[in-house]
């Protein structure tokens, strides 16, 4: 089936998406920070359904890969809603989430805020919460005075350049956070989780699990697994889980 592309505007920006057809549920692969939909996670689910005939949505929130916007204008609030209008534009009917790192919070607000079209949800490492339980603990007392007083802090990144993260981000994350009540969630949910992650720590995976209101969760921990997930056996983990999901 060949994937169709397009950009969709919000609120001035353009949003890039790309789009199988194919029956239901579909997916839709939910990025994390500062990533794209070229991800190996990404193409591989893609590839995936390509061969199920199954739909398959994939894209680029604001001031990510190709979409519009620039990356400091944006906060969790704001990826959440380009994902809920591409997911209500460019989707028919329950769809699988699967979200990697901040893409699992945003599956998780997602299914919050719109339950009737969710069938699914795969947390990839998933990150609720990561700006106020991983982000902002770890600044130091200069880092929150460099926030304060100029509202963004370049912050050293392992994958390239610094990275500039704002007091909005910060701020934002607050309004957003789900791990200090109960998530209420009637859907199937799996999460997939490695124990070498650096940036997410696996008990993160027990914690979301703790807090969802369905009983239908399961966990699955890879002892030698990074943040990435994304070697051919856990990609294989993850097609796993989407498959029997879709049944």
């Amino acid at each position: 089936m060949a994937e169709e592309t397009g950009r969709l505007n919000r609120g001035g920006v353009d949003l890039a998406w790309a789009r199988l057809p194919g029956r239901g549920p579909g997916v839709v692969f939910l990025g994390g920070f500062r990533s794209d939909m070229e991800g190996t996670k990404a193409l591989a689910l893609r590839d995936w359904c390509a061969a199920q005939s199954r739909a398959f949505l994939r894209f680029d929130y604001a001031g990510h890969g190709i979409s519009g916007g620039r990356f400091e204008d944006g906060a969790i609030g704001d990826w959440a809603e380009d994902a809920a209008v591409l997911l209500q534009r460019l989707t028919d009917g329950p769809q699988i989430l699967v979200g990697s790192s901040m893409g699992g919070w945003i599956a998780l607000l997602l299914a919050r805020r719109m339950p009737d079209r969710v069938h699914a949800l795969v947390g990839i490492a998933a990150a609720p919460d990561f700006t106020e339980k991983l982000m902002w603990p770890n600044f130091s007392a200069e880092h929150r005075a460099v926030l304060e007083r100029d509202g963004v802090l370049m912050a050293p990144s392992p994958y390239g350049p610094p990275v500039p993260l704002t007091r909005r981000l910060i701020e934002d994350g607050r309004r957003h956070l789900l791990l200090d009540a109960p998530i209420p969630l009637n859907r199937p949910v799996r999460l997939l989780q490695g124990l070498r992650d650096a940036e997410v720590p696996w008990h993160f995976a027990p914690d979301i699990a703790a807090r969802l209101t369905t009983d239908d969760v399961r966990i699955t921990l890879v002892k030698d697994g990074d943040h990435r997930l994304s070697r051919p056996q856990e990609l294989a983990l993850i097609e796993a889980a989407v498959a029997e999901l879709a049944g």
